[in-house]
C-alpha cells in the first residue's frame, strides 16, 4: 500500500470529482416513454439556454413542457450553488434512461387480454459555461 489506505484514496478521488462537478437537474419517474423525450432532447443538445427555453416554450410535445421545468431547474443550480452566469450557459448534456414499466391489461374480444404498457423515463440535464 504506497500511497495510503483504500478509503483515503476513495475520499481524496471523490473530493476531485465533485470540485468539478457540472450542475444538473434530474426528473425521475416522468410518465413518458424514452423515445418520446429523446425526441425532445435531440432539438436542444448543445445549444445555449436561453435558444434551449424558446425551443422548449413552442414545442407541441407533452415531453417538452417537462424538460422546460427541468433546464429551469438546473439554470437555477447553476446560479445559486456554482456561482455561474446565466448568459454563459449552455445544455452541455442531456438524456433520457429507462424507467420502470407499469403493465395495464385491455379486455378484447372472446375473453382475450391485450397488454399495455405505460412507460416511465428518468431524465437529466447538465448545463456547463462556454
Amino acid at each position: 500500500m504506497a500511497r495510503g489506505h483504500r478509503s483515503q484514496i476513495k475520499r481524496e478521488r471523490n473530493a476531485a470529482s465533485n470540485a468539478a462537478k457540472r450542475p444538473s437537474a434530474k426528473l425521475s419517474y416522468a410518465r413518458v416513454s424514452v423515445t418520446k423525450a429523446c425526441f425532445v432532447l435531440d432539438a436542444i443538445r448543445g445549444k445555449d439556454v436561453e435558444t434551449a427555453l424558446g425551443i422548449l416554450t413552442y414545442n407541441p410535445r407533452y415531453a417538452s413542457s417537462l424538460i422546460k421545468k427541468l433546464l429551469e431547474s438546473a439554470i437555477a443550480n447553476a446560479e445559486n450553488n456554482n456561482g455561474m452566469k446565466r448568459e454563459n450557459l449552455y445544455v452541455a448534456e442531456c438524456y433520457a434512461n429507462k424507467g420502470p414499466t407499469m403493465k395495464r391489461i385491455q379486455p378484447r374480444a372472446q375473453g382475450r387480454a391485450y397488454r399495455i404498457e405505460k412507460r416511465m423515463s428518468h431524465i437529466t440535464v447538465v448545463v456547463d459555461e462556454r
